[in-house]
C-alpha cells in the first residue's frame, strides 16, 4: 500500500476512534512511524486529509444508491440500500459525529457536501418512486417525494448525533454497528404511513429486526406504539 494510502487509512482510524479535534497530524504520522514531513510531502494539513476521506466515503454512497432502470425495484433492494448506507456511516463515523464543525472549517468540504446531499435526496426520492411503481408504497406526488426523502436523509445524517447523546452516561466507546443501523427501524417508521396492503406485513417485520434498545433513561418511550397501528 502507498504512503498516501497509509495516510488516508490511519487517519480514518484515528478520527473514528479519537474524535477528529483530538487527531493531529503528529499523531498520524506518529501511529504510521513515518516523520511528519513526509506527511506533510503527501498533504498540506490535516483539512486535505480530511477532504480526500470525504471524497472516498462520496464515492462509496453514491455506489451504494446506485437505483437499477431496468428493472422494478424489490424489497430486497431496500434492505441493501439502507444496510449498505447504515455501513458506509459506519466506516465514517468521525464525520457526521461533527459535521457542522467540518463543514465550517472548509469551504471546499462544504461546497461538496452540498452537492452530495443534493445527489443523495434526488436518489432517496426516485427510490420512494420505484417503491411505488412496484406496488411496495402508494404513489405520491413529487412534493410530498421530495419531503419523505428529507426526512430520511435527516434521519441517516444526524442518527450518530442521537446517539451520541442518548448513550452519552455510557461513554464514547459503547456505540457499535448495530447501535446505529437501529436508525433503519426510524426509516422505515417513516414509510409506514404509505405502505400498500399488500406489501405492509412483510415492510413491518423488516422493520421490526431493527428496533432499537433504548437506554434505560428513555426506558419508558414505547416504540411498540407505531407498530400497532
Amino acid at each position: 500500500m502507498k504512503t498516501r494510502d497509509k495516510i488516508l487509512l490511519s487517519s480514518l482510524e484515528l478520527f473514528n476512534e479519537r474524535g477528529e479535534r483530538n487527531v493531529t497530524t503528529n499523531h498520524i504520522a506518529a501511529h504510521l512511524a513515518i516523520s511528519p514531513g513526509n506527511l506533510y510531502y503527501h498533504f498540506r494539513n490535516k483539512s486535505d486529509i480530511i477532504y480526500e476521506i470525504f471524497l472516498e466515503y462520496e464515492k462509496l454512497v453514491d455506489f451504494y444508491l446506485d437505483i437499477p432502470e431496468n428493472r422494478p425495484i424489490t424489497l430486497e433492494d431496500l434492505t441493501f440500500y439502507l444496510e449498505s448506507v447504515f455501513d458506509g456511516l459506519w466506516s465514517y463515523r468521525f464525520f457526521h459525529r461533527d459535521l457542522e464543525y467540518l463543514l465550517d472549517s472548509d469551504l471546499r468540504l462544504r461546497t461538496d457536501y452540498r452537492e452530495f446531499t443534493e445527489r443523495c435526496l434526488a436518489a432517496i426520492s426516485r427510490i420512494f418512486e420505484k417503491l411505488a411503481d412496484a406496488g411496495i408504497i402508494e404513489p405520491q406526488p413529487e412534493e410530498l417525494r421530495f419531503a419523505m426523502s428529507l426526512n430520511v436523509w435527516l434521519v441517516i445524517t444526524n442518527w450518530m448525533a442521537y446517539l451520541k447523546t442518548a448513550h452519552a452516561s455510557e461513554g464514547h466507546g459503547s456505540l457499535n454497528l448495530t447501535h446505529l443501523k437501529q436508525g433503519i427501524y426510524q426509516v422505515l417508521t417513516l414509510e409506514i404511513p404509505y405502505l400498500t396492503a399488500e406489501y405492509r406485513e412483510q415492510v413491518m417485520q423488516l422493520r421490526e429486526k431493527y428496533r432499537p434498545e433504548l437506554p434505560a433513561a428513555l426506558g419508558n418511550f414505547d416504540g411498540r406504539v407505531l407498530s400497532q397501528k
